[in-house]
């Protein structure tokens, strides 16, 4: 059975064609939704720091794209010219402002959280981060008011393009998993767990599949 391949993409730590070539032979059934879903088209955003991507990971949370897009560009218009704050900017910034520009309460806490611990030397920088294992990014940046594990998982996934990140707590991977393997995984995410382990090293690719198998059943 074929399963479509992609081009190797900038901005990810493996080879998309290896990964996609292993989860194929050693998981079948993920290889069927493979080949069903069609080549592997993830393209990591660039991050300029690891403190702008939190900033956006904090600003986009529980919130639809375009919500989070225009008070994000907000925050941003309080620091110009500067085209983008710096961690000594929200510091000084006062609370007030930055809810004026759509922040919650507990949004603007969690960036002021996030600033400090950055100036601080809490959050690393994306240098260093590129140096540390994933286990060792969540330790850290869970650290962060308002930041927990799944928000580094998605920055693990979509920001640093790391290989082996399966995001059990996400209730879209479970979902897919469900539809494609076993309808226990949304009781029990262990079932998941237990599977992913055939998919190692690259539980990210599987991961973006098993969100994709939402993708076919909606069409």
């Amino acid at each position: 059975m074929g399963v479509a391949l992609a081009v190797p993409a900038p901005g990810l730590a493996y080879d998309p064609e290896l990964a996609c070539r292993h989860l194929a032979q050693a998981d079948p059934r993920l290889g069927e939704l493979m080949a069903r879903a069609g080549p592997f088209t993830m393209r990591p955003a660039p991050a300029q720091s690891m403190f702008g991507a939190l900033v956006e990971a904090i600003v986009y949370q529980q919130l639809s794209g375009r919500a989070a897009e225009t008070i994000l560009r907000r925050v941003i218009a309080i620091h110009r010219p500067r085209r983008f704050p710096r961690p000594a900017d929200i510091m000084e910034t006062p609370a007030e402002r930055l809810r004026a520009a759509g922040l919650s309460s507990a949004k603007t806490a969690a960036i002021k959280d996030l600033a400090a611990r950055t100036l601080d030397g809490t959050v690393p920088s994306l240098a260093r981060v590129r140096r540390m294992s994933d286990e060792e990014i969540v330790e850290r940046l869970t650290a962060v008011r308002g930041v927990g594990r799944w928000t580094v998982e998605m920055l693990l996934l979509f920001r640093l393009g790391r290989p082996d990140v399966l995001p059990l707590g996400d209730l879209g991977v479970r979902k897919g998993f469900a539809r494609t393997f076993s309808r226990r995984a949304l009781r029990d995410p262990l079932v998941l767990s237990r599977r992913a382990e055939r998919w190692r090293p690259f539980r990210s690719v599987a991961s973006w599949y098993l969100w994709r198998a939402l993708d076919l059943e909606r069409a």
